[in-house]
């Protein structure tokens, strides 16, 4: 059972910050936004998205000696060798806007059509007791479906207007935030996390 009543999230990712909160809005654990702490967001250097979350959990741990949660996440397309993957954020470029990210992929894609159109949103969680933990909490969720041609919906945030979830039909950025905290790639890995926390 977790008995910490604090937890530092490592993320500086506003939209990130409002879903964290909605998940564990019935949870007794107080979330601190890393950037309140005075920690800054580190350079992601790994290979894989958990090493990733670990990376920022341990960085963010070291700093405020508090407990901490940090997820790396992306959009992975087969198709395209796993791209954006591990760069989604700053698919095109370091200073990139969502919708730099958007329309870059969208460019990219537009001579595939069918299941080459396939994707899927993962978040590999990891949580932390102190920045040395050798036994982290790992969660990791994955949330499939097609990209379309063309954006809809103004939820949501990164590639949500262009990712059509399987079995709805409603893009990321057009159904309700509680739905999609019900099925997205993040809400299924704090749904196994709270699992573990409990």
């Amino acid at each position: 059972m977790w008995t910490n009543k604090t937890l530092v999230v490592a993320s500086g990712n506003q939209g990130k910050l409002t879903e964290f909160s909605n998940l564990f809005a019935d949870f007794a654990i107080e979330l601190i936004p890393q950037a309140k702490l005075g920690v800054e967001v580190p350079e992601e250097t790994c290979f894989s998205f958990i090493e990733n979350a670990l990376l920022k959990a341990r960085h963010a741990s070291a700093i405020t000696q508090l407990p901490t949660i940090a997820d790396d996440s992306g959009l992975v397309i087969p198709a395209l060798d796993g791209a954006p993957g591990l760069y989604s954020a700053r698919y095109a470029g370091v200073n990139a806007s969502d919708q730099d990210n958007v329309s870059l992929l969208l460019e990219r894609m537009k001579h595939l059509s069918g299941d080459n159109r396939q994707g899927y949103y993962i978040c590999a969680l990891a949580l932390i007791r102190h920045a040395s933990d050798p036994d982290p909490m790992v969660a990791i969720g994955r949330w499939k479906g097609t990209i379309l041609d063309a954006p809809r919906g103004n939820r949501g945030f990164g590639y949500d207007p262009i990712f059509l979830p399987n079995n709805l039909d409603q893009t990321a950025a057009e159904i309700d935030p509680q739905i999609k905290n019900q099925h997205s790639h993040r809400g299924l890995a704090v749904i196994e996390l709270r699992s573990l926390l409990r």
